[in-house]
C-alpha cells in the first residue's frame, strides 16, 4: 500500500478546508491521474474541484508533472490552480 503525503493550494485548500493530508491510496493508483479520478470519488466537494474541466495542476516533491507522472509511497503531491500573472 502506498501512502503519501498531500498538499492543497488557494481555491482548493479554500474549499475543500483543509491544507494538506496524509492518505493510504487505493491499489489501482498508479499517476497524478488515477489520483485526481479517485480524489473526484470522495464527495461532492472532491468532485467539484476534481473535475477534469479545472485544469488543475500538479507537483511531485516540489516538481511540476504531468498527469501520467507515476506516484509512489512517501512522494509529496501537490495540487493547485493554474497561475495567471500579468
Amino acid at each position: 500500500m502506498k501512502t503519501i503525503n498531500l498538499m492543497y493550494f488557494a481555491r482548493l485548500k479554500e474549499s475543500l478546508g483543509i491544507s494538506k493530508e496524509t492518505i493510504a491510496l487505493p491499489a489501482n493508483t498508479e499517476n497524478i491521474q488515477d489520483l485526481i479520478i479517485w480524489q473526484a470519488s470522495r464527495g461532492e466537494v472532491w468532485s467539484d474541484e476534481f473535475n477534469p474541466e479545472n485544469r488543475l495542476r500538479a507537483a511531485i516533491n516540489h516538481t511540476l508533472v504531468n498527469e501520467l507522472a507515476k506516484i509512489k509511497s512517501g512522494d509529496e503531491v501537490a495540487f493547485f490552480p493554474p497561475v495567471t500573472g500579468g
